[in-house]
């Protein structure tokens, strides 16, 4: 006989218990174990008024946009609805079942103003880094870095040429963001150049092709990760152009110096960090070995490059594929009285006699006057990079970077951040470091294994 459910004698009571329905292999309660949010009442109270009716606990504040960031959660109220709905998400944010949840609102008042003003989010990344390292994640020897450009939340429709653009009157918050970072080196002082347009939404933001595709308005995240576990040990927001990369490299290498007192012994980049400049700095100022390719302009014409040129240090001077010498100053006199070059480069000509006579002419195309060659100031350095080339370990360097580029994939493909919400310098930094933030957790509940029950 077919039974029915008996429906008119309601119990009265439940015995319900959100940790008995949270599965043990559920990803947020290996997280949880990484998360402790313990002095975050402490860092802002300060940003507290004493008086007045009692906010909103920042700590649910935090562990809901932990949840949002590592489970690709990207809009706040949809992260409302999930946190109201999901009894794992519950436990995590320690709400029980009759818990409120907040109003998404919540988030962009908290975020603009105590969330910005105290650094929390930058303090909250860097206390996940301390963990990887206290856990033995990172092996502080091999660095890697890199950046990859996050589509704005600007519309390409809505703006106008860069010589043209003015603030408007009653200006927004990304308007005075982007007024406000003109003048830095990650942002408006990257380049000179104007940009070829702006965006009126989010000004900061920069307008590029360099995917391939349509131009977009985009900014840059950029990562240092240590090789052993990729393990993101700083993130930086800048503007979308290489120069700011590079500034970001060093920025990202001092603090994390300063903060965990960890300095690589070699670093890999890609082409764009092969400056001299940046070649210089890394090796001269801070004794790392720079495992990134020189970048150099080589000749299209199939005559000599300046590779096929012997440089002799203790002459300084350069012997042509002929046997002919190349020098700065053929005459003694006027070495005497030259002054480091203003543009950085060294100039070494040959005699245009030697070159008039050479049966190789027609292959180093010197034109009327004797073969020219520049040498930087910091040529030093570049050919100490062109030397670690050779090596073992600058082969294994290059494999391993390749895991920076993992991340970033991880990040738009898993992590859903392949556009940004928040518009302005400020929302990008802050969105870039709760990124680096989940993916540092979620590397640490991969990693770390749960502990296993007591048996009884």
């Amino acid at each position: 006989m077919m039974g029915e459910r008996q429906t008119d004698q309601p119990e009265l009571f439940y015995g319900f218990s959100l940790e008995r329905h949270v599965p043990s292999d559920h990803l947020l309660r290996s997280i949880d174990r990484f998360v402790d949010l313990g002095d975050i009442r402490k860092q802002l109270r300060p940003f507290y008024s004493d008086m007045g009716r009692p906010s909103i606990d920042p700590e649910l504040m935090i562990r809901m946009l932990i949840i949002g960031y590592c489970m690709g959660i990207r809009s706040e109220r949809r992260l409302c609805d999930e946190v109201h709905l999901n009894l794992a998400y519950r436990w995590f944010c320690r709400l029980g079942l009759d818990g409120a949840v907040p109003d998404h609102s919540t988030f962009s008042k908290n975020r603009h103003g105590r969330f910005r003003d105290s650094d929390l989010l930058r303090r909250l990344f860097e206390e996940t880094v301390a963990r990887c390292i206290a856990e033995g994640l990172v092996g502080g020897e091999g660095f890697a870095v890199d950046a990859s450009m996050i589509k704005a939340d600007a519309n390409r429709q809505n703006s106008v040429p860069g010589d043209e653009w003015e603030p408007p009157d009653n200006p927004g918050h990304a308007v005075r963001e982007y007024l406000a970072v003109l003048d830095q080196a990650a942002f408006g002082g990257a380049t000179p150049v104007v940009p070829k347009f702006i965006a009126a939404a989010d000004p900061a933001s920069r307008w590029t092709g360099a995917n391939g595709g349509l131009a977009f308005f985009a900014y840059c995240t950029n990562y240092l990760i240590d090789l052993k576990h990729a393990v993101i040990m700083d993130v930086e927001a800048t503007t979308a152009v290489r120069q700011a990369e590079v500034t970001a490299q060093r920025v990202m290498l001092d603090r994390t110096q300063e903060r965990f007192g960890i300095w690589p012994e070699r670093l890999a980049g890609d082409t764009g960090y092969g400056s001299a400049e940046n070649l210089a700095w890394l090796v001269h100022e801070k004794g790392i070995e720079p495992h990134i390719p020189v970048f150099d302009k080589d000749r299209t014409d199939g005559s000599f490059a300046r590779r096929d040129f012997t440089y002799d240090p203790t002459d300084d001077s350069y012997t042509c594929p002929g046997g002919k010498e190349l020098r700065q100053y053929w005459q003694e006199s006027r070495a005497a009285k030259a002054q480091p070059p203003a543009d950085g480069l060294y100039r070494y000509r040959a005699r245009k006699a030697d070159c008039d006579g050479c049966d190789l002419r027609q292959r180093c195309r010197p034109g009327d006057a004797g073969r020219k060659l520049l040498r930087s100031i910091h040529e030093g350095a570049r050919d100490l990079a062109r030397d670690l080339s050779l090596t073992d370990a600058y082969l294994s360097s290059r494999r391993e970077r390749k895991k920076v580029e993992m991340l970033f994939a991880h990040l738009k493909r898993i992590l859903k951040l392949d556009r940004l919400r928040l518009r302005g310098p400020n929302g990008a930094k802050d969105e870039f470091l709760l990124a680096a933030t989940a993916q540092n957790l979620r590397k640490l509940a991969k990693l770390i294994p749960m502990p296993q029950p007591a048996m009884v």
